[in-house]
């Protein structure tokens, strides 16, 4: 009986200590940690709050408040610290790591009472500094950035009225217009997710993707690709290769060569000549690149940006609403508005010491611009965004995160003619005649996200032997996978990310 208990308490401590030892091997392949940060009062969640490794590295919050930390990246980590602006910073230690709600207080905490000044300044004197130590504060030497850049782009179709007016040719009937107007999709979306090394100077960038990811609908592809198809096959059943097409809208017009479109189709169909295949190898990165170029250009202190709150401040009224705290350095918090006509209302956070814009909100208070001409409309609806900037271990700063969003309408109120003529027969030249009034506008809205993990700056000799992985391609996602990102630091997709689901899925 004794030998019983003894062997049956010897298989219980065996079988705890195993257990315990394939924790501990479990602990060390553990799956990525996701969390969503929120005000302890209110249960809110905090957007663009910075999560911290070390003095150079960090993520940033979406704009729901979640983030996610691979394994890799807490690996060696003692602690993480959680700042966000108005808020008490939090440290946690990397092995606590186990809840999936993190709350932080608001900071209670009077600025007034905290920094001093030799000579308290107004808030006219402080724009005039921080325009002053402009071209000084901010990272002009060669850095490498490791970064996560989201794209979203949407497309509405508000309105597709096609009134047919005349067809000679029979399959271009009332009803094949009809059922081309039921085949284009009225909304669609379309993301792209790229985990990249960005290198720069002032004069050139550089790019190197590490891995990237499509999301969207391959089927409104296949719909525009079919409808394409019927087209090119009435086209060449019906009109003759040497007859052109005059292309009428109203009072305009324009001639097109039917010869070189069919040869442009053949080609097509006969594949790609080798430079459409390089230009095809290099299109996924030189687009991500161009993107986060244009980006880093329309930065505020930039000449190519549309805020134009410091270069022309004496159209802005500047309001000085209270003091704060940015990654434990006293910031003022101004406001901006137009006196009269400009564009942009917002709020900047300048540092005390340095008069560096640290934090930058802004949204345009009218459209940018607005063109009607002749039944042509474009107007540029929506410039809105949050940017914050970090400093360097050169003192100077540099992006850690932007959020922006475009929105631009595009509409056409025409009529269009579409006439085959031909002088090589005999009789009247023109041939066939395809006559519609066209009524449509379309709303596009670009988001972009990005977040700079690391910033290190480098030597020129070191960006210089920098090689561009050209051939990079993005996989291509139906729906969102969680998994797709599993073990990489990335910024957490909001909730229409992460309900994307194809149509046929």
């Amino acid at each position: 009986m004794l030998m019983n208990t003894y062997f049956s308490e010897m298989k219980t401590v065996r079988y705890i200590s195993l257990t315990f030892f394939f924790f501990l091997i479990l602990q060390g392949y553990a799956q990525d940690f996701t969390a969503k940060l929120v005000d302890s009062k209110t249960g809110q969640g905090i957007p663009y709050a910075t999560i911290q490794f070390d003095s150079n590295s960090g993520i940033i919050t979406n704009e729901e408040g979640l983030f996610s930390l691979s394994q890799r990246a807490i690996t060696g980590q003692d602690s993480l610290y959680i700042s966000s602006m108005g808020y008490e910073k939090l440290a946690i230690s990397t092995q606590l790591l186990i809840d999936s709600i993190i709350k932080i207080s608001p900071k209670a905490i009077d600025l007034d009472e905290v920094y001093l000044f030799d000579k308290e300044k107004d808030v006219e004197e402080i724009i005039e500094l921080v325009k002053e130590r402009l071209p000084g504060n901010y990272n002009k030497e060669p850095v490498r950035q490791s970064m996560f850049f989201r794209q979203s782009s949407f497309n509405e179709l508000d309105k597709l009225d096609i009134e047919f007016k005349k067809s000679t040719i029979e399959e271009l009937s009332e009803k094949f217009l009809d059922s081309v107007i039921g085949l284009l999709p009225r909304s669609s979306a379309y993301y792209t997710e790229s985990l990249c090394d960005f290198y720069k100077t002032p004069q050139e960038h550089r790019l190197r993707i590490e891995k990237a990811a499509e999301l969207y609908d391959k089927n409104n592809e296949g719909s525009m690709d079919a409808l394409s198809e019927k087209l090119e096959r009435i086209f060449k059943e019906n009109v003759k290769s040497n007859s052109y097409l005059k292309v009428k809208s109203g009072i305009f017009g324009t001639k097109v060569e039917l010869d070189s479109v069919f040869d442009a189709e053949e080609k097509v169909a006969e594949g790609s000549g080798p430079e459409d295949e390089e230009e095809k190898k290099h299109y996924f990165l030189s687009n991500r690149k161009s993107a986060i170029h244009n980006i880093f250009a329309s930065l505020f202190y930039n000449d190519e940006t549309k805020l134009n709150f410091l270069e022309k401040s004496n159209r802005y009224e500047f309001s000085l609403e209270r003091y704060t705290s940015i990654d434990d350095s006293g910031v003022y918090v101004i406001s901006f508005a137009p006196k009269r006509s400009e564009d942009f209302r917002g709020t900047i956070y300048v540092n005390i010491d340095d008069y560096a814009i640290m934090r930058l909100e802004y949204e345009n208070v009218k459209s940018l611009r607005r063109i009607r001409l002749l039944g042509l409309s474009y107007e540029e609806r929506v410039y809105s965004g949050t940017t914050l900037f970090a400093k360097g271990n050169n003192g100077k700063y540099e992006l850690r995160f932007m959020d922006r969003v475009i929105g631009n309408k595009m509409g056409v109120r025409r009529p269009l003619k579409v006439i085959e003529k031909n002088k090589y027969v005999k009789g009247r030249r023109k041939q066939n005649e395809l006559s519609m009034e066209l009524d449509i506008s379309n709303y596009s809205r670009e988001k972009y996200e990005l977040v700079v993990f690391q910033n290190k700056l480098i030597s020129q000799e070191k960006f210089k032997e920098v090689v561009e992985n050209e051939s990079i391609k993005a996989t291509y996602l139906s729906r969102y996978d969680p998994e797709f990102w599993k073990g990489y630091d990335i910024m957490e997709p909001n909730e229409a990310i992460r309900s994307f689901s194809a149509a046929s899925e």
